[in-house]
């Protein structure tokens, strides 16, 4: 399968959910807390719901951390989150960032604009926009931004190094990106690797910790540090991990990274 493929099948899934939201089931192959892949499995989303700008409406259980709560952000930035799907981190961003900050969504699932988008009208926020994008080559100007979000969805992408780029390019000198991801110690067998419905599940795309990191560093970040990390138990996956490495498995990464003010 190509990455155009993979990519496809991405937004095919992800706009099944946005639908199936609308009356309230769950979708198909998701990084939520019900997941109905072949295999079974569940990563676990953790909740929103005691946030200040939390909106249960926007709140799809499609994360694996909430980097809202690591990103520093404060009054008046302007943040940009990857993936935004129904809004859910950009409404929680925009109660910190207030009345002087603004927030950017961007996805390229055109189901999950258009509820992102209804659930901002109901609010009736003008700081808040939500456009349409690939991460790995964003329609949206250089040096723009303070901070950078994402939950669970750079696993998601097949070029992850392009999608580091893309983030370095758009961020402001100084500015950083927080991300909660899915990260792998040891390595997904090959039949994993081949399921296309486990891919769009955020298992299969996902990188091996050290390849993740050494993208960020690949892209002249400065300053990563792993805010939390949680080993997900997923017993129905036959995956292969070295011998004798207890940590070995899968995991809920969430992390930041800074753009240096001088490149280099």
């Amino acid at each position: 399968m190509t990455q155009k493929d993979l990519k496809e099948l991405v937004r095919e899934k992800y706009g099944e959910i946005a639908r199936a939201s609308d009356n309230q089931q769950s979708g198909s192959c998701c990084c939520g807390p019900s997941c109905c892949s072949p295999a079974g499995y569940t990563v676990f989303s953790e909740s929103y719901s005691q946030l200040e700008g939390y909106n249960p409406d926007a709140d799809l259980s499609l994360g694996c951390g909430i980097p809202t709560q690591y990103a520093g952000l404060k009054a008046g930035d302007h943040v940009l989150d990857l993936g935004s799907g129904a809004g859910n981190d950009c409404f929680v961003a925009r109660a910190t960032v207030g009345d002087t900050g603004y927030v950017t969504g961007i996805d390229f699932t055109e189901d999950m604009l258009l509820k992102a988008e209804e659930n901002r009208k109901k609010l009736g926020y003008t700081n808040i926009e939500f456009v349409r994008g690939d991460i790995e080559s964003m329609p949206l100007p250089d040096n723009s931004f303070d901070v950078v979000l994402s939950n669970c969805v750079l696993n998601l992408v097949p070029d992850k190094k392009k999608a580091f780029s893309e983030i370095m390019r758009v961020l402001k000198p100084g500015g950083h990106f927080c991300v909660s991801d899915i990260v792998l110690r040891g390595e997904l067998n090959d039949k994993m690797r081949a399921d296309a419905e486990l891919y769009a599940g955020c298992v299969a795309g996902a990188s091996a910790i050290d390849d993740y990191l050494e993208y960020i560093k690949q892209n002249g970040f400065a300053d990563i540090r792993i805010h939390k990390e949680k080993r997900i138990e997923m017993p129905e996956l036959a995956i292969t991990f070295p011998d004798g490495k207890e940590e070995s498995g899968i995991y809920s990464l969430t992390l930041l990274a800074s753009k240096p003010f001088i490149a280099g």
